[in-house]
């Protein structure tokens, strides 16, 4: 299982249930990556896209007690989204957020595509910073780039000490 996440130089993520920045270059690798995948997200994550819709050309499963709706997949705890997720291949299945999501599913995830701001997004919620844990280790560094007055560079994590669930 992988995670895709977009992070300030802090290792903010989001504020106020809405992205940090907007770069092109990063949405069009958050699709083109997520893409016929299964997207994993929180409740809060899906009712931040656009009218609280689903993201199209995606299996969307979502962790929530409150949500009821038929265009996704909902589980209701940890257990019960952890038997959904074994229904897929391993590399197909991303996590997307939010917070809690991410916090409560890095010890299962094997890889995590990170696009580093250098900026500070003034975040309300954050990722856990894996530069400062010692089972994370940065496999590829991109180039930086600049785009909308933000520099960012793409990077990918790989978890040394994945464990199952």
């Amino acid at each position: 299982m992988k995670a895709i996440v977009a992070v300030d130089k802090n290792w903010g993520i989001g504020k106020n249930n809405d992205l940090l920045f907007s770069i092109p270059e990063d949405m069009k690798f958050f699709r083109s990556t997520t893409l016929n995948k299964v997207v994993v997200m929180g409740g809060n994550t899906l009712r931040s896209f656009p009218n609280g819709n689903p993201l199209k050309n995606r299996i969307n499963v979502v962790l929530s007690t409150r949500i009821n709706r038929e265009d996704c997949i909902i589980a209701r705890s940890y257990s019960e989204l952890f038997e959904i997720i074994k229904r897929y291949e391993s590399d197909e299945v991303f996590v997307i957020g939010g917070a809690s999501v991410y916090r409560e599913m890095l010890p299962f995830i094997d890889e995590i595509l990170v696009t580093k701001v250098e900026a500070d997004g003034k975040a309300d919620v954050f990722f856990e910073n894996l530069d400062k844990l010692d089972n994370f280790k940065v496999i590829f560094e991109g180039e930086e780039q600049i785009n909308n007055g933000y520099k960012f560079r793409f990077t990918t994590y790989k978890n040394t000490a994945v464990k199952s669930f």
